[in-house]
């Protein structure tokens, strides 16, 4: 019998959760689930690799760096539990893609329709910095992730996020233009049938500064809706 693509990504995740392909991420982040900050000392830590979230079948895939120590590690879900996720699923939610306007735990009924939420990197990496043998390590993820979900843009939540995106459409041989676009907010790129939309990563550095505003991050999805609205691409069968 043939597998649907919400099966296939259900073994996908399956395979990033038990994933320990990285020794320092692997320390790092089981010694984060069992220190705990003191604000979370009641919490069970996830303390795992974190998969994608949202729509089996989306039209926005939005693409962060990796998951946040005592956000997505402590919870289980990507970009769910800490201040950046918060800016994200208020933003998503604004655009009509989620069902809530935040998301707190795995168990707060919160959704996506027609887009998705994941990373380029699946551990809670220390300092917030993965190396790029660990990046590299992810990458067949998200290129299975990307593979399986054919969306029609995708956002990248900073450079880091930017740049293995187009390392991974490269290496999927997508015709990634020459030289390869740069990052930055509001920048765009087609590559292939997809287009790349960058905007500056939800970070608390970025939205207390002012580097990020809400109506900067309304925006780009903004964008993302009306070339997702324009798409006369038709969809695979799965």
């Amino acid at each position: 019998m043939r597998k649907h693509g919400r099966d296939l990504l259900g073994e996908l995740d399956a395979e990033i959760e038990q994933c320990r392909a990285c020794p320092r991420l692997v320390a790092w982040r089981e010694h984060v689930a069992q220190v705990k900050r003191p604000a979370f000392a009641s919490h069970t830590y996830w303390g795992h690799p974190v998969p994608g979230f949202g729509d089996a079948h989306p039209k926005l895939l939005v693409v962060g760096l990796a998951p946040a120590a005592h956000g997505a590690n402590r919870t289980g879900r990507v970009f769910t539990g800490d201040r950046s996720g918060d800016w994200l699923f208020a933003a998503l939610y604004r655009a009509g893609y989620a069902g809530q306007p935040a998301s707190s735990s795995v168990d707060d009924g919160q959704s996506l329709t027609g887009a998705r939420v994941t990373a380029a990197v699946r551990c809670a990496p220390p300092q917030n910095k993965p190396t790029t043998q660990e990046r590299d390590n992810c990458q067949p993820f998200l290129a299975r992730e990307i593979a399986l979900t054919e969306p029609v843009v995708i956002m990248a939540l900073g450079g880091f996020a930017w740049n293995s995106i187009l390392r991974t459409l490269f290496q999927m041989r997508y015709p990634v233009p020459r030289p390869r676009p740069k990052f930055g907010h509001g920048a765009q790129a087609m590559v292939g049938e997809v287009t790349l939309l960058g905007c500056y990563h939800p970070s608390q550095q970025n939205t207390f500064t002012g580097r990020l505003t809400e109506s900067m991050l309304d925006d780009v999805l903004a964008t993302a809706g009306a070339i997702i609205a324009s798409d006369t691409t038709e969809p695979a069968v799965r």
